[in-house]
């Protein structure tokens, strides 16, 4: 599919600073460039949690705003219009948001909780293509083994759990203790596939 009245669409920018989502942009061919905040932008207020919120409509609400934020990033910066890919991933324990870990007792205190139990992998997706917002959701359901405390404890020792929702990477080390999966593997990740490609392909990107 083409840009509406005209030809392909030959790029988009991500915005984000997840190289796993640049790994599976380029493995869907999407061509890419960056959209990063500026060093004056509070990116990481987009994601504070409001009381009581449900970790879709959390997860929904952050996208939507990281896609805003960039747009105005954009017509600031004076660059080339293209699409925008944004998006956000957390993970709920019931109605509980397992977010970014502070420090490494609370990476700790979240991988003691999530171990032995099923948890909620909830990926949201925006693609901004001029006035147009195109989003979608991916949930996954992962349950982890029973952990030894020796094995939460080398694995916040790593450093990998920390800049990630519920503490761990799927791609780490630590999938040796997940026991069930059940939807997305990409998606876990950080980017579902299916969704983002239709979403692309909706917005008129050409693979």
């Amino acid at each position: 599919m083409g840009r509406p009245g005209g030809g392909p669409v030959p790029f988009i920018y991500l915005a984000s600073h997840s190289p796993r989502r640049r790994q599976l942009l380029d493995q869907l061919g999407v061509r890419h460039e960056l959209l990063l905040p500026d060093a004056d932008e509070d990116a990481e207020a987009l994601e504070a949690e409001r009381p009581g919120e449900l970790p879709v409509i959390y997860v929904e609400r952050v996208t939507r705003a990281k896609l805003e934020a960039a747009k105005r990033r954009l017509k600031r910066r004076g660059l080339p219009d293209a699409p925008i890919l944004c998006a956000d991933t957390t993970v709920a324990l019931g109605r509980r948001i397992l977010g970014k870990p502070q420090d490494a007792a609370d990476a700790v205190a979240t991988l003691t909780l999530l171990s032995g139990k099923t948890h909620r992998v909830i990926t949201a997706v925006a693609v901004g293509a001029g006035r147009r917002t195109r989003l979608a959701v991916s949930t996954s359901h992962v349950r982890f083994a029973a952990m030894p405390a020796r094995v939460i404890d080398a694995y916040v020792a790593s450093g990998e759990p920390f800049g990630k929702a519920g503490a761990y990477a799927i791609q780490s080390d630590v999938a040796a203790w997940i026991a069930h999966i059940d939807g997305s593997h990409s998606g876990i990740m950080g980017l579902p596939l299916f969704e983002t490609a239709q979403l692309l392909r909706r917005a008129g990107i050409d693979r």
